[in-house]
Parts: C-alpha cells; sequence; structure tokens
C-alpha cells in the first residue's frame, strides 16, 4: 500500500526532472530539434514530444518548423515573446556572451578565451557577430534585442564612459565602450566595472542578499572590488572607487601592471600566484594550482595561503574604513574555497579583534566566476523600463545559471 501511495508522487518527481532536462538542453545548445532533444537528453521521442508541447503550451518553450538533413523537424527554443536582453563580461583573458529573456532566463550562453593584449575594436566586432548567431540560434530578429550591459574587468570612468586607469586593460584604453558597442549591437548599451556588477548580482541573487553595506573582492587573474554602501553600489566622485587591487601593500615591491610597485594584485593575483610557482612547475594555469593544492600539493597550497594573507591585510585596511557587514570573495582563485578565506577571514579578524563592533563575515560567492555575467544582464534589464531595477523573475534566473 505504501508503495502504491508513493508512484504519483514518484511520477510528478520524474515529470518534473525530465522537463527540467529538456529546458537545460534547450538553454545550453540555444534551440534544438526534437529529435536532437531526445539525443541529448536520453528520453523517448515520446516523451520529449509530450512534454515540448506542454511546455509551449504554457509559454516556456517556443516551437518552429525546420529542415535537418533533407526533412522537417520541429524547432524548439526558449519563448522570448517580450523581447531578449544581453550581458556581457569582457575580462582580461575570457569573454563570457548571454542571451536572457523577459522571465530572465538564460536562453543561449557562450565563452570563450581571449588573447592577453585583445583589442576592444576587435573584440567588440566578434562580439557583435556572436551576439547575432547567438539571436539566430534561438529564432530571434535583432530587434528583439531590447538591451545589453557590459562588464568590463577595469576602473571605469563614469563622466567619459572610458578605463580609468591605463594599463589595466590595454586595448581598451581611450575607447568609448558604450557608444562602440552601441553602434556594433544597434542596441541600448550600459557599461559598468565587473566588480561592481558581481557585487550587484551577489546582492540579488547571492551570498550578499539583505546585506546594506558590504564589499565583493574578485579574485582571478587580477584583483577588483565592488563596494555596497546601503545596498547601492559605490563608485566614487569619477565612477573608478573599488580599485582594491591596486592598493599599495609592499613598499617597493613586485611592479603592477597599473605601473605602481607593490599593488596587491602584483603579489597576491592569479597571474602573481602562477608566477611564484614557475620554479616548481612552468606552464601552470590558475585552474591548475587549485587542483594541485586540492590535491595536496605544498607549494600550491602555500602560494594560495600567501596570496590570502595578503588579501587578508587589504582587506582589514577596507573594513577599518568602512565597516561593512560582510565580505564576499568570489573570482577564480575563490574555488580554492577555505584554503584562501581562512588565511584572508585569519587575518581579518586579528587585524580587527581590538574594536568593539564584530568583523565582517567572510564568506565565498554564491554565484562563480559568472557573477559579473548575471549583473550585466541585470544592468540590461533595468535599461528597460518594463524590467523594475528589483530584478523580478530572479528565482528563474538562479536556476538558468545554476
Amino acid at each position: 500500500m505504501a508503495d502504491r501511495r508513493r508512484t504519483p508522487g514518484s511520477q510528478t518527481s520524474l515529470r518534473e526532472a525530465n522537463r527540467g532536462r529538456i529546458v537545460d538542453a534547450v538553454r545550453k545548445h540555444g534551440g534544438l530539434t526534437q529529435v536532437e532533444l531526445a539525443g541529448v537528453t536520453g528520453l523517448s521521442p515520446a516523451t520529449v514530444s509530450n512534454i515540448v508541447k506542454e511546455l509551449s503550451e504554457s509559454g516556456v518553450l517556443s516551437t518552429s518548423k525546420s529542415m535537418r538533413s533533407g526533412r522537417r523537424a520541429q524547432y524548439v527554443t526558449l519563448a522570448h515573446t517580450a523581447g531578449l536582453v544581453c550581458g556581457i563580461h569582457f575580462a582580461q583573458r575570457h569573454l563570457r556572451v548571454a542571451l536572457a529573456d523577459a522571465s530572465m532566463t538564460v536562453v543561449s550562453e557562450h565563452e570563450m578565451p581571449l588573447a592577453r593584449d585583445h583589442r576592444s575594436d576587435n573584440e567588440i566586432r566578434r562580439v557583435g557577430m556572436l551576439v547575432a548567431d547567438m539571436l539566430e540560434s534561438v529564432s530571434a530578429d535583432r530587434d528583439e534585442l531590447l538591451a545589453v550591459g557590459i562588464a568590463i574587468s577595469a576602473p571605469m570612468d563614469s563622466a567619459s564612459g572610458m578605463i580609468a586607469r591605463p594599463g589595466i586593460l590595454r586595448g581598451w584604453e581611450g575607447i568609448a565602450v558604450r557608444e562602440t558597442a552601441e553602434r556594433t549591437l544597434r542596441a541600448p548599451v550600459a557599461v559598468d566595472n565587473s566588480s561592481n556588477l558581481s557585487a550587484l548580482a551577489e546582492h540579488r541573487l547571492g551570498a550578499l542578499r539583505g546585506q546594506g553595506d558590504a564589499m565583493f573582492v574578485e579574485v582571478s587573474e587580477g584583483i577588483g572590488a565592488g563596494i555596497l554602501v546601503g545596498g547601492h553600489p559605490y563608485r566614487g566622485a569619477s565612477g573608478s572607487a573599488g580599485e582594491f587591487g591596486h592598493m599599495v601593500i609592499i613598499e617597493n615591491g613586485p611592479i603592477c601592471r597599473c605601473g605602481n610597485l607593490g599593488c596587491l594584485e602584483a603579489v597576491a593575483g592569479g597571474e602573481a600566484v602562477v608566477e611564484g610557482l614557475k620554479p616548481h612547475y612552468p606552464g601552470l594555469k590558475i585552474g591548475d594550482v587549485i587542483v594541485r593544492a586540492m590535491a595536496g600539493d605544498d607549494a600550491c597550497i602555500r602560494a594560495i595561503a600567501d596570496a590570502g594573507t595578503h588579501i587578508g591585510v587589504a582587506a582589514a585596511n577596507i573594513a577599518s574604513m568602512f565597516d561593512p557587514e560582510r565580505i564576499v570573495i568570489g573570482g577564480h582563485l575563490a574555488r580554492a574555497g577555505e584554503m584562501l578565506l581562512g588565511p584572508i577571514r585569519q587575518v581579518v579578524d586579528r587585524s580587527l579583534a581590538t574594536r568593539l563592533a564584530p568583523p565582517p563575515e567572510i564568506v565565498a560567492g554564491q554565484l562563480g566566476p559568472r557573477a559579473a555575467l548575471v549583473g550585466a544582464i541585470g544592468l540590461a534589464t533595468d535599461r528597460v523600463s518594463a524590467f523594475p531595477a528589483g530584478m523580478s523573475g530572479t528565482v528563474e534566473l538562479r536556476a538558468a545559471l545554476g
């Protein structure tokens, strides 16, 4: 009897799981035929057909006639009847682009590496072609693209819309990013520093929810920070606040890409960690360092811990100045978990032990390396008057982004 009572629930759970597999597959690939969906998900063609019909009627999926290998096929995409927005993240060494629909569901996403000294004109032109292909893959027209948000891994000058500090992204200096992107993408564009957008994304969807005064620290190839005051980003007089990675913590220390000596980034950023390990392991990448550290490699564990100690010194100084409730650590190096967070926390707790207020919580980000991309999508939706600044539909966005 008990088994028979559980059967309906089991069947319902299975059907929900199958729906999720189909939606995930369509999101990942941008669009698939029903036959392709059956192959990708491992579900029977009949099951795929029934679920696609059901989700199409409920407005989650959209179908259209297509031709595959000379045969008619049913092409399936995520529905986007109210238009699309685009989020773009230009980092030092990688590019991420995503299209999201009005329900804040990501319908197509791409990531690719960038050359160390990539040029803005080439990359914006490439993004223009990529976005056109992505729109086509989800059966959308160009005029359905309502707005674009761009995250740049460099401090931005709010008046000029240009990178505020030389040497950070050399191929982007002197470029009015918003105007250039608008000409290429033919849609309204908003641009902000990637750390600011990561902070906003974590505030709306992740580890900074409910935190009014807080900070997001990105530790990837370089180091940046986004500061929230009263739940809003603090950008400073010119828009370039939060240059956490370019605080000088070692006088006459190693030269930084910004031209100064002894910046935090030059001693604790991902590239600095890799450079310090070259005598032991030439040719490593930051992901390799984390993998080796997790496997018990002493040199890699020590390199990550040393970076955490330096970051902790800088974080303690910032905490002394504006007293954040929480500091979230994100970026590629944050995947090292407590190997990085533990030393940061120890230094901050020790440095602030004599004051009456408790030290800030120091936790890992919840959105991973895609935080800036999520923030860029949010920035784009904020440009569209139909979407509230509170980012309705955040549950759908969280589900779509995993």
